[in-house]
C-alpha cells in the first residue's frame, strides 16, 4: 500500500495532514515578514529584534517541553492541542486590534510559542497512529507531512505577496493568523480523537516531570538533540534574512514572497520523493547531504540577493531543507523510541538550539559587519555541528543511528 492510500485510510494522519498544513499556513503567513514588521513597522533595532527571538525561543521550549510530558503522562493530547490553537488566535488578534510595539513582543514572546507547540504535537499523534509500521514507512509518512506543512507556501504566501505589492498593509498579517487559527480550531475540535478514548496504544511514562525532564537530559540524547538544532539553525536564520536582504537590496515585498514561494515549491516535491531516495541511500548520507546544501544557500545568500543568481539559490534551499528537516524529525523521534510525547519535546529542545545559533548569528553578525557576516557564522555553526554528529555517531555512541 502506498504512504498516501495509508495516509487516506486512517483518519488520524488526515486529521495530522489538516493540521500540518494549517501549521504552515500560520508560518507562511508571519514567517517570510515578521522581520520586516519589527523593524518596518514597529522601529525595533536588530539588537532588540533578536531579544524578541531569544525571549520566543524560551517561552516555547518551556510550554513545548511541559506540554510533551503532560501527554506523555496522561490523556491530554487534544486539549493541549486546541489550547495551543488559542494562543494562534489570541496572538493574532492582539496585533491586529492593538499595533504597537508591545503587542508585537506579547504575541511573539508569549502567545505565538505557544501555537507553535501544534507542530510537535501532530507530528507525535502521526507516529503514534504509524507506531506498528517499518521505520522506512514510518518516515514515509512523517515526509507526506512535512511536505504538506510546506504547501502553503507554495498556496498562500503567493496571495499575501500579491496583496503586499498592491496595497495590503503587513499588519493585516496578523487578522491572517486569526483565521488560520480559528480554521484549526474547528478541525482539532471536530476531528482529533478524544483524550482517552484514541485508536492506538499507548504506553504511559509513569514518570514524574522532573524524572522525565532528566530523561530527556541524559548525555548521549541531550547532545544529539543540540547538535541537530545546530545543524538546522540555516532554516531559521533565512527566514530572519531572506527579507531584511532582500529590502537592502531594493527588492520588494512581492518578491521576498515569491522566493519563499518557489523553494518551497521545490522542497515540497524533494520531500515526497524521501521513501524512494531512503531505499538508495541511508538516512545519514541524506541528511548529511542535505544539511550542507542548505548551508551552501544560506552562505550565498547576502551576496548574490541583489543580482539575478540570487534565483538559482532556490534549488539548494529546496533540496537541502527537504532531505535535512524531514529525516531530522525522525531521527529526533526515534531516540526515545515510541515516546511520542517526549519526542515532540525533543523537537522542541532542538528548536532553542536553531534558535540560539539563529539569533546570536543574526545578532553577532550584524554587530560588526551586516547580514553577510550573520550568513557565514550560522553556516559555520551548521557545519560543525554536522561534522560533531558524524563523529558522535561513528564511535558507536548512538542508539539507532542516523
Amino acid at each position: 500500500m502506498s504512504v498516501f492510500r495509508r495516509i487516506r485510510s486512517s483518519p488520524v494522519l488526515m486529521m495530522a495532514a489538516g493540521g500540518a498544513f494549517c501549521f504552515g499556513a500560520y508560518v507562511a503567513t508571519i514567517g517570510p515578514y515578521q522581520s520586516l514588521i519589527a523593524q518596518q513597522v514597529f522601529g525595533l533595532s536588530e539588537a532588540a529584534y533578536a531579544a524578541v527571538l531569544v525571549g520566543a525561543l524560551l517561552m516555547g521550549v518551556t510550554v513545548a517541553v511541559g506540554i510533551g510530558i503532560v501527554t506523555d503522562q496522561r490523556p491530554s493530547r487534544r486539549r493541549m492541542a486546541i489550547v495551543a490553537t488559542w494562543g494562534l488566535i489570541g496572538g493574532g488578534l492582539l496585533v491586529a486590534i492593538l499595533p504597537s510595539a508591545t503587542a508585537f513582543v506579547l504575541a511573539h514572546v508569549l502567545l505565538l510559542p505557544l501555537a507553535g507547540t501544534v507542530f510537535g504535537q501532530v507530528f507525535a499523534v502521526a507516529r503514534l497512529a504509524s507506531q506498528t509500521w517499518p521505520r522506512a514507512e514510518r518516515d514515509a509518512v512523517l515526509g507526506v507531512l512535512r511536505a504538506i506543512f510546506a504547501v502553503p507556501f507554495v498556496v498562500v504566501l503567493p496571495v499575501w505577496s500579491w496583496a503586499a505589492d498592491h496595497g495590503l498593509p503587513l499588519l493585516a498579517l496578523y487578522l491572517g493568523l486569526a483565521v488560520v487559527g480559528l480554521v484549526q480550531l474547528v478541525l482539532f475540535q471536530r476531528a482529533w480523537p478524544a483524550d482517552g478514548s484514541a485508536p492506538w496504544v499507548e504506553v504511559k511514562s509513569g514518570l514524574g516531570f522532573r524524572a522525565a525532564l532528566a530523561e530527556m537530559l541524559v548525555a548521549p540524547v541531550f547532545v544529539r538533540v543540540l547538535l541537530f538544532g545546530a545543524m538546522s539553525a540555516g532554516g531559521a536564520l533565512a527566514g530572519i534574512l531572506i527579507g531584511l536582504v532582500f529590502a537592502e537590496a531594493g527588492r520588494s515585498n512581492g518578491e521576498v514572497g515569491l522566493f519563499f514561494a518557489l523553494f518551497v515549491a521545490i522542497e515540497v516535491g524533494a520531500t515526497l520523493l524521501i521513501g524512494p531516495l531512503q531505499r538508495l541511500a541511508g538516512r545519514a548520507t541524506l541528511i548529511f547531504t542535505g544539511v550542507v546544501v542548505y548551508a551552501l544557500f544560506v552562505a550565498l545568500l547576502p551576496f548574490v540577493a541583489g543580482g539575478p543568481l540570487v534565483w538559482l539559490l532556490i534549488l539548494p534551499a529546496g533540496l537541502g531543507g527537504a532531505l535535512q528537516y524531514t529525516l531530522s524529525i525522525a531521527y529526533l523521534q526515534d531516540l526515545l523510541g515510541a515516546r511520542a510525547g517526549a519526542g515532540a519535546s525533543l523537537l522542541a529542545l532542538q528548536r532553542i538550539a536553531t534558535d540560539l545559533v539563529s539569533a546570536g548569528s543574526f545578532w553577532l553578525g550584524t554587530l560588526i559587519a551586516g547580514y553577510g557576516l550573520a550568513a557565514l557564522i550560522g553556516t559555520g555553526v551548521t557545519l560543525a555541528a554536522l561534522a560533531s554528529l558524524v563523529i558522535l555517531d561513528r564511535a558507536g555512541r548512538s542508539r539507532e543511528g542516523i
